[in-house]
């Protein structure tokens, strides 16, 4: 019989706040923030440091591909997310559901930009293209081709008529998005362009890269004549071309520069929504502010700026009185400058490496305005920018490790979570992924709970052993253990004590005790009770289940057994070629098993230390081996991102885990084995359940092996295609999506179903043959199309398809199985709902098959009475919604006149009754004034009228 094993899947993952790859982003409100993290996107309250919602693809796929690169909001709920695989989804931010998937960049999304309306966006990637997509549609519209290298950024311009984008070419591209070909290259920059953005009003537009200035350009807006000269003599910048004769195709005008604070290159620039500030964010700890002056303002500095020019000039001696004279009459006609415009407010420094920023849409009452930032080591911060200084305002940083996750415990029954990491430990609670405590301490590398009370033990990369108190988060003793890296804790099976091993090359038993702290209260601590020295570093121990054994992995690459009680040689283990970095020891005491960083696991039999099996198990080292209790399945961990599952009986490997996005580091298997717990280099923690969902060994193998399948056939597509992408013409549009394996498999599912129905066809016309001949038996449905009639089967079969992929879907099909598709769409034009998807099969299909069916006499007959249907029905369709949409009008029109009306503007009446309350409010202030100057009129005559008395 085949034995069926139980798999394992992600449950959940946390720690990660916020990951480098990304940029974060406000959404619409101000309210919250959408921090990338690793394949997820959070959404994080401001307020009250929360995360609310979570945007996580439903399609996990194995490995890296799905890490956020990229986040744009748009002025709704819509957000769009750029993955490293190329896919762009569109999420509901209010929902968290993901309303699409976008397929058409062949590297990771770089750029994402929303127009003012909402209704486009268009992506930038590493492939060095540039795709405009339809929101509305949910389709891509065009690509367009020119960057000789990664897209970094871009930007809408002219009501989203132009785009503007950036590159690491060195080179600025303005693209006419009505006629989709580039109208202007903008040279100038030494070095990589990686960012630029345009104010709300779309007069400057600036660029920052790695040269020590920030670069201007003036958008000619729509206008007769353009009001501003570019600033070419004061700062050096060659406006290429006579600005007297105005070439008609320049959108962007060298305007100025400024030089920067610091040297280091710059990340990303950003103006703010009101158009007030501008923030240039560098690659360091450093964002520089600049204030943007309005008109009147720039005007009144350059005036200024004149007047100090007039006034040296004036002291120079007599002898240059011309050519002052000249000068002064040339700089009175000059237009304020870069200098005059942008005036540096503040510098904002981080306490670590700034990875992105975002300014708040909602600008508050008592300050300028309020940016997000996110730090290289897993926080977000929020400052607040006054006229004068900046103040930090909110910290999100107890959700996740400072650094990388190096050693993760569980308790006994399974209900807390501890993990170290460079600077602090972390009490989590593994089911809901909450952090519960943090504690300050050491660089800890391993660590235990001890059982049956709520202390925790903490080894070191110094050498001291850490007691911390869980229940009052605190660390409650340093005990100076070991005079080097302690590398690994293992508890002794009766739970009286535990066993280190270190860098010092010692091993040492360490006993449980109770001390009095005061009068009434008793806390933990350890004593050494033995010790043994080893000839070389120890990097791993394990003590069999019986404690009988225990075992010790020393750098030489051996692995040395011993008996506890007397601490006696037992067995010596060799065969790895480099060091072993883990060992385990099955329940039953039978099997040993070691993890080494030559990348191989060996099984070993404990009785005789005979080595059972060598198994290469991962791409890299192995850094963690566990069996799960009581059976002789085992877990092992590398640094190649992986979890795998073995069969330690069968020596095969069962399942891979894969959805880390860096090395892991440990891991943790509960008691009963029903799930595990992994820390990474990436920061997060990922828990594994047991599912009750069976699988077989074969079908896995068979799995494992079309994955293989399916990713050489997609670096075949795009070895092959690659060539003729590069001979297309530079500047110009192509297609915007990609054919995937999806795509692929979608048109083989359509062609086999257009053969299964011909066949099918084929056979009711020789049952009706037969019929004419004489009795015979009903026909019998076919269970293959489930019943269905061919006409029925087919439209299914092509129903099941995005409509955004169709076009993508029907390309590969065969002009015969073409003209077989048109021939169903007679009848399924006859169904209201299918109308659209019947016009759009139809144009698909005649734009990608026209030579071949104007030149066959076969299709003619179906094409004719395609063109007499299709128009009468869209236009009927037309109707339908013209009619139901006039309806709705009149309806809200008839409920609008009532008092009642739900659909009245609840904001409109709002203010209305504010304007009512407000000229109330006006009479009565206008009446009580009125009342009060009688009153003082009165008593001015009563007054006189005593005086002349």
């Amino acid at each position: 019989m085949v034995k069926a094993y139980l798999r394992y899947e992600q449950a959940s993952s946390f720690g990660v706040i916020t990951s480098l790859e990304s940029n974060i982003s406000y959404d619409s409100t101000g309210k919250h923030v959408l921090a990338p993290a690793l394949e997820k996107v959070g959404i994080w309250h401001v307020r009250q440091g929360i995360c609310t919602k979570t945007l996580v693809p439903s399609s996990s796929r194995v490995g890296k591909s799905l890490a956020v690169t990229s986040i744009a909001s748009s002025a709704s709920t819509s957000v769009a997310v750029g993955y490293a695989d190329g896919s762009i989804r569109i999420w509901d931010s209010e929902k968290g559901t993901c309303e699409t998937t976008l397929n058409g960049h062949k590297g990771a999304v770089t750029a994402l930009r929303y127009n003012k309306a909402g209704s486009m966006f268009a992506s930038g990637s590493k492939d060095n293209d540039v795709i405009l997509w339809d929101v509305v549609g949910e389709t891509g519209l065009f690509r367009l081709r020119g960057h000789r290298d990664q897209v970094t950024d871009l930007v809408f311009l002219d009501d989203g008529k132009k785009l503007v984008t950036a590159s690491k070419d060195k080179f600025l591209r303005v693209w006419d998005l009505e006629t989709q070909h580039c109208m202007q290259i903008i040279s100038g920059h030494h070095t990589e362009v990686w960012s630029v953005d345009v104010d709300p009003e779309e007069k400057y537009l600036v660029t920052g890269s790695a040269d020590q200035e920030l670069r201007f350009y003036a958008v000619k807006q729509n206008m007769p004549h353009v009001s501003v000269v570019s600033d070419s003599n004061a700062n050096g910048v060659d406006a290429s071309g006579d600005h007297l004769t105005e070439n008609k195709w320049e959108v962007l005008i060298p305007f100025g520069e400024i030089q920067r604070q610091t040297k280091d290159r710059v990340a990303s620039v950003r103006f703010s929504n009101s158009g007030s500030l501008l923030a240039c964010q560098m690659a360091g700890k450093t964002i520089e502010i600049f204030q943007v002056l309005d008109e009147t303002e720039a005007k009144r500095k350059a005036k200024r700026r004149l007047r100090r020019k007039e006034k040296k000039t004036s002291k120079e001696g007599v002898e240059n009185g011309d050519a002052s004279n000249e000068t002064e009459k040339a700089d009175t006609v000059t237009t304020p400058t870069v200098p005059d415009v942008f005036k540096l407010l503040q510098v904002i420094r981080a306490g670590r490496k700034i990875s992105s920023f975002s300014f708040c849409p909602i600008t508050p009452k008592d300050s300028l305005a309020t940016l997000a930032l996110s730090l290289n080591n897993n926080s977000l911060e929020f400052y607040t920018l006054k006229s004068s200084e900046n103040e930090k305002t909110a910290t999100i940083e107890h959700q996740g490790h400072r650094s990388d996750v190096r050693s993760v415990a569980l308790s006994a029954d399974n209900t807390l979570l501890m993990s170290t990491s460079h600077s602090e430990v972390k009490i989590w609670n593994p089911s809901t992924g909450s952090c519960l405590r943090t504690i300050d301490s050491g660089y800890g590398i391993c660590s235990l709970i001890v059982p049956k009370s709520k202390y925790g033990i903490v080894g070191t990369k110094s050498g001291v052993l850490e007691i911390i108190d869980i229940g009052s988060a605190t660390k409650v003793e340093d005990v100076e253990a070991h005079g080097g890296t302690i590398w690994s804790i293992a508890p002794i099976p009766d739970d009286t004590g535990f066993v280190t091993v270190s860098a010092d090359h010692e091993v040492k038993f360490w006993e449980y005790q109770v001390k009095k702290a005061g009068q009434k209260a008793k806390q933990l601590t350890v004593s050494n009770v033995r010790s043994m020295k080893m000839n070389d570093d120890v990097l791993a121990v394990a003590i069999s289940p019986d404690a009988k054994h225990i075992a010790v992995a020393l750098l030489d690459s051996t692995v040395k057994v011993f008996y506890v009680d007397s601490l006696k040689f037992f067995l010596s283990l060799y065969g790895h070629k480099l060091p072993v970095m883990c060992i385990d020891i099955s329940s039953d005491g039978a099997l040993i098993v070691t993890g080494s960083q030559d990348k191989n696991i060996k099984i070993w039999g404990l009785d005789f230390g005979d080595c059972h099996k060598s198994i290469f198990a991962h791409d890299d080292s192995v850094m963690g081996v566990k069996f799960v209790r009581n059976t002789h399945y085992m877990f092992s961990i590398g640094k190649d991102r992986l979890v795998k599952y073995w069969d330690a009986d069968k020596f095969e490997l069962l399942l891979t885990l894969g959805g880390h996005h860096a090395e892991i580091w440990c891991f943790a298997v509960s008691n009963r084995g029903d799930f595990l717990v992994t820390g990474s280099h990436d920061r997060s923690m990922r828990r594994w359940d047991r599912t009750e969902e069976p699988f077989f060994l074969e079908e896995e193998k068979e799995k494992r092996l079309d994955e293989l399948f399916e990713s050489e056939i997609d670096n075949a597509a795009e070895n092959r295609h690659g060539s003729e992408e590069e001979i297309t013409e530079e500047g110009v549009a192509g297609l915007a999506k990609k054919t995937t394996v999806d795509v692929l498999s979608a048109a083989d599912s359509i062609i086999e179903a257009l053969e299964l129905a011909e066949n099918e066809k084929n056979r009711i016309a020789e049952y009706e043959e037969e019929k004419t001949r004489g009795t015979v038996p009903d026909l019998a449905p076919n269970v293959v199309m489930l019943g269905l009639s061919p006409s029925e089967f087919v439209l299914k079969t092509i129903s099941k398809e995005k409509t955004n992929d169709l076009e993508h879907i029907l390309l590969p099909l065969p002009f015969s199985d073409a003209l077989k598709l048109l021939s169903y769409m007679e009848s399924w034009s006859l169904i209201p709902e299918k109308v659209e998807l019947v016009c759009r099969i139809a144009t698909i299909v005649l734009q990608t098959h026209h030579n071949q069916l104007v030149t066959t006499p076969a299709a003619r007959p179906i094409l004719s009475v395609l063109r007499d249907i299709l128009h009468a029905k869209v236009k009927e369709s037309k109707d339908t919604i013209g009619y139901n949409l006039a309806a709705m009008d009149h309806l809200k029109q008839m409920m609008a006149s009532r008092s009642d009306a739900p659909f009245r503007d609840a904001k409109a009446k709002l203010m209305e009754i504010r304007s009512q309350q407000a000229k109330r409010m006006e009479a009565r202030l206008d009446t009580k004034t009125e009342r009060k100057r009688k009153k003082k009129q009165k008593r001015l005559e009563d007054g006189h009228g005593h005086a002349w008395a």
